[in-house]
């Protein structure tokens, strides 16, 4: 499993990304953004190989990071 989570400072929000892979020979990538104590925002989606999945993690990471989101945890399990 990767884990990609970032934060932005001035309003504490935070932006996560997962690639894992599930018990059908998949890819997940599930994203979850939002603030901490609120209703965040959780989204999944299912690949069906590694490279297109770290392809989409990577891209929604890159977006986060131009709206002001910057890199604080990296995990890779």
């Amino acid at each position: 499993m990767i884990t990609l989570l970032s934060h932005r400072p001035k309003t504490s929000s935070f932006y996560r990304v997962d690639v894992c892979y599930n018990l059908f020979g998949e890819y997940t990538v599930s994203k979850e953004w939002g603030r901490p104590g609120k209703n965040g925002h959780h989204r999944i989606f299912w690949f069906s190989n590694l490279r297109d999945a770290i392809a989409a993690a990577d891209h929604w990471h890159c977006q986060a990071h131009a709206k002001g989101y910057n890199l604080t945890e990296v995990n890779f399990a």
